[in-house]
C-alpha cells in the first residue's frame, strides 16, 4: 500500500484511512482506523497547507460526500484503488452521471513522454575487416 495524497487527481478511486477517537464509558481513548472508499471530485489548493480533497461514494442508495484535508495528522494514509479518465479538473459531474467512465490502467498513469519518445535499443554493427 503506497500513499498517494501528493499525487490525487478528479476521477482516481481512492480509499482514505481516517483515524477515529472513540471513548468509552470509562473515559479511555481508543483510536481506530476508519476506511472511506469512494471517487475523488476535486482536489483544491494544490499543496498548500489548508489543501483539501473531496471524496464521493453511493452509501445504500444515498450519495455521501466528504471533505480531507490533504496534511490532516487525522488522515492517515489514502490508498490508490483505480483511476478513470475524467473530463473535467473538478468533477462535479460525476454526481449524476450515468455513463460507464473509462479506467485508465494504473502502469499508464505514470507515464512520461521521455519513455514515449525514447528509440528502442538497437543492436551493434558489426565491423567486418
Amino acid at each position: 500500500m503506497e500513499d498517494v495524497r501528493h499525487a490525487l487527481k478528479p476521477g482516481m478511486v481512492v480509499r482514505v484511512h481516517q483515524k477515529i477517537k472513540d471513548i468509552g464509558k470509562n473515559g479511555e481513548e481508543k483510536v481506530r482506523i476508519q476506511i472511506f472508499e469512494g471517487t475523488i471530485l476535486a482536489v483544491k489548493h494544490g499543496n498548500e497547507t489548508g489543501a483539501t480533497f473531496t471524496v464521493r461514494k453511493v452509501s445504500n442508495g444515498v450519495g455521501v460526500e466528504k471533505i480531507f484535508p490533504i496534511h490532516s495528522p487525522i488522515v492517515d494514509m489514502v490508498e490508490l484503488v483505480r483511476q478513470y479518465r475524467v473530463r473535467q479538473g473538478r468533477a462535479y459531474y460525476l454526481r449524476n452521471f450515468k455513463k460507464r467512465l473509462k479506467e485508465v490502467p494504473l502502469g499508464k498513469m505514470s507515464s512520461t513522454s521521455e519513455e514515449k519518445t525514447k528509440a528502442p535499443d538497437e543492436e551493434p554493427t558489426k565491423i567486418e575487416e
